[in-house]
C-alpha cells in the first residue's frame, strides 16, 4: 500500500525493523532450524556462528519502505549499493534497436550492491515494461565491466506515455545464483515499484537517454526508488568532493 510523502511541516515518522520479503522467508526459516538443531546437539561455538548467519540472511532479504520522490522527469535508481562506473556504451544487444534502445551509444550508470546491501531492485521511472529478456551466463565478479556481457542477467525496458525508454539489466554476481523478477512484459509500473531481486551480491545497470547526464558521482552510495540518478533531459555536470 503506497503512501504519500511531504516536506511541509507538520507529522513525523518513527523507525521500524523492516520487514522480509516474502522471498527469503523461507530461507531465514531454514537458517533459524539449523542453528537451533546445533543448539540442541550441545555444540560449543557452532551454533552461534549460525545465529549470526540466520541474521545476516534476515538482513539481505530485508524489504524496506522507501519515499520515492515525485517528478515526471525522475530517473530513480534501481539498486542500492555504490556508483562503480559511469561509462558511454553501445546498449545491449537484446534491448537495442527501434523497439527498444536504439543504436546509438548511451551513458550507463553501475550500481555495484555487495552481500549486505538491500536487494530488492526497483524500476526508474513510470510507464510500460516493453521488453523483459532474461540472458543466462557466467558468475564473475560484477564489479568488473565484462559482467555486463558475460554474466547472467536480465534487461528491462520501461517505456513513459510520451514514448521516451529507459533501460536497466539485473546482473548477477560471484556469489549470486538467481535473478527472480516479480513483474511481466506489457504490465504497467510506476517509479520505485519492485521489480525483483537478485541473490546473493550483484550489480544494476541503468541506461540513460539521450540529452541526460548522470546526477550521481562515483563512488556515491544510492538508494532503490529513492535516490534521483539523473532528470530526464538535464545535461549539466556535477562534481563531488570524498570526505
Amino acid at each position: 500500500m503506497s503512501s504519500i510523502s511531504s516536506n511541509r511541516p507538520g507529522g513525523g515518522i518513527k523507525w521500524h525493523w523492516p520487514s522480509i520479503h516474502p522471498e527469503g522467508r523461507k530461507f531465514v526459516l531454514i537458517a533459524a532450524i539449523v542453528t537451533l538443531c546445533f543448539f540442541l546437539l550441545g555444540w560449543p561455538i557452532v551454533p552461534w556462528l549460525m545465529l549470526g548467519v540466520t541474521a545476516w540472511v534476515a538482513a539481505f532479504f530485508r524489504d524496506p519502505v522507501r519515499i520515492t520522490p515525485v517528478g515526471a522527469d525522475y530517473i530513480v535508481a534501481p539498486a542500492d549499493g555504490l556508483i562503480t562506473q559511469i561509462a558511454e556504451v553501445p546498449p545491449p544487444p537484446e534491448i537495442a534497436g527501434a523497439d527498444g534502445l536504439g543504436a546509438a551509444p548511451m551513458l550507463r550508470v553501475s550500481i555495484f550492491m555487495s552481500v549486505f546491501d538491500v536487494h530488492i531492485n526497483r524500476t526508474p521511472i513510470a510507464g510500460t515494461l516493453r521488453k523483459i529478456v532474461y540472458i543466462p551466463g557466467k558468475f564473475v565478479n560484477a564489479d568488473l565491466d565484462k559482467a555486463s556481457e558475460e554474466n547472467e542477467r536480465q534487461h528491462f525496458v520501461v517505456e513513459r506515455a510520451d514514448g521516451l525508454r529507459v533501460g536497466f539489466t539485473q546482473i548477477a554476481g560471484l556469489v549470486a545464483r538467481r535473478i527472480l523478477p516479480f513483474v511481466s512484459m506489457g504490465q504497467e509500473v510506476s517509479t520505485g515499484q519492485r521489480i525483483g531481486l537478485i541473490r546473493f551480491g550483484s550489480r544494476v545497470d541503468v541506461y540513460l537517454p539521450a540529452g541526460t547526464t548522470p546526477q550521481v558521482l562515483l563512488g556515491q552510495r544510492t538508494l532503490a526508488g529513492e535516490t534521483v540518478v539523473a532528470r530526464i533531459g538535464t545535461s549539466a555536470v556535477i562534481d563531488g568532493i570524498g570526505q
